[in-house]
């Protein structure tokens, strides 16, 4: 048999206490930890920073009206007045609405309107097909204005 040690034998009883380590700030700032303790009844504080993230003593001031004229884009080119008349005109001669124009090349009607009216930004394949559709040069007039 195996011999034992000499002496009496006791027991230890004091409570032997497992400590967790502390929380860090940034754990507890995880989306699944402030989930967790929401659910559990917890105390969640949520603090919004005014200016949290900016220096704002290092930016330059900045001059919103300059800044806007540089982004704005350019403006787009509209379709010329000689092209223009020339739809309106090639339409007309061939007694056609807008409507049938549209139909013709596969448009809606509103196209025709907005390149009659000048509102349009010039598309070249629907000049193409209005070109077609019309018999009339009109691409070349695009590029002289």
């Amino acid at each position: 048999m195996p011999s034992r040690t000499n002496g009496p034998i006791t027991q230890d009883w004091t409570p032997v206490v497992i400590h967790k380590r502390p929380q860090k700030a940034s754990e507890a700032r995880d989306p699944k930890a402030v989930n967790a303790a929401i659910r559990a009844g917890g105390q969640v504080q949520s603090i919004k920073k005014v200016e949290g993230g900016t220096n704002k003593k290092v930016q330059p001031p900045v001059n919103t009206r300059k800044l806007d004229e540089e982004t704005e884009p350019a403006a787009l080119q509209k379709v010329p007045a000689e092209v223009r008349h020339a739809i309106q005109k090639a339409r007309l001669d061939q007694k056609l609405s807008q409507a049938e124009l549209g139909k013709r090349i596969n448009e809606r009607a509103q196209v025709i309107q907005e390149y009659e009216s000048g509102k349009a930004i010039p598309n070249q394949a629907i000049l193409s097909k209005l070109e077609k559709a019309l018999g009339v040069k009109l691409r070349g007039k695009l590029n002289s204005h």
